[in-house]
């Protein structure tokens, strides 16, 4: 294993470790904005679902900001490797396959961890084109 695959490798699993502890924040202060209001879980599916974007779009930047190339690889497969930790933990857990619309989602969670990752490399990079 070369030192740059390495280097990119450590990038998806900052992504990842990333949406997690992001997920895990915004899960926690749901959960408690629901347990002590009268705010039910119908009302702010909408703010869930955007939080969800906004955490894997950060996810995103964050793997490729670290990578510093191939922003558009390192998004995609933080994104595939996220929906395939969810798909593990519902398949395995509670023994269910993913339903139409939860691949959809899946599938705009990859495509914007992939725009994440793209950003990132070109945001972080600090190349600048000189005329």
């Amino acid at each position: 294993m070369t030192i740059e695959t390495r280097k990119l490798g450590m990038s998806i699993v900052y992504g990842i470790i990333t949406i997690f502890v992001l997920l895990s924040i915004s899960s926690l202060i749901i959960s408690l904005i629901l347990r002590f209001t009268d705010v039910t879980e119908n009302s702010i599916s909408i703010i869930v679902t955007v939080i969800s974007f906004i955490t894997l779009f950060i996810g995103g930047f964050i793997c490729g900001g670290r990578g510093k190339k191939k922003g558009w690889l390192l998004g995609s497969l933080t994104g595939i490797i996220y929906t395939f930790i969810v798909f593990l933990v519902q398949y395995l857990g509670y023994d269910e396959l993913f339903s139409l619309q939860q691949i959809i989602y899946h599938i705009c969670y990859i495509a914007t961890a992939t725009m994440g990752g793209i950003l990132g490399v070109n945001l972080t990079s600090g190349n600048s084109r000189e005329a």
